[in-house]
């Protein structure tokens, strides 16, 4: 029995934790201004289209050897 209540213990001590860290990082984050969201977007769309052409390029390779 001891052995139980001590992991409850230890799951809400975690648990209460977790809501403490979270509500920090939810405080300290902000909303991009409208360039920052711009950059954001052309890095991401730059990110996605890198691995799309890579894709494309191994699945090309791949159709010609085999």
């Amino acid at each position: 029995m001891e052995e139980q209540e001590f992991e409850q213990v230890q799951q809400q001590g975690k648990l209460k934790r977790f809501i403490k860290e979270t509500g920090r990082v939810l405080r300290i984050t902000k909303k991009p201004d409208w360039t920052e969201y711009k950059s954001l977007l052309k890095v991401t769309g730059l990110g996605i289209a890198v691995i799309g052409l890579l894709g494309f390029v191994i699945f090309l390779i791949k159709q010609l050897l085999f």
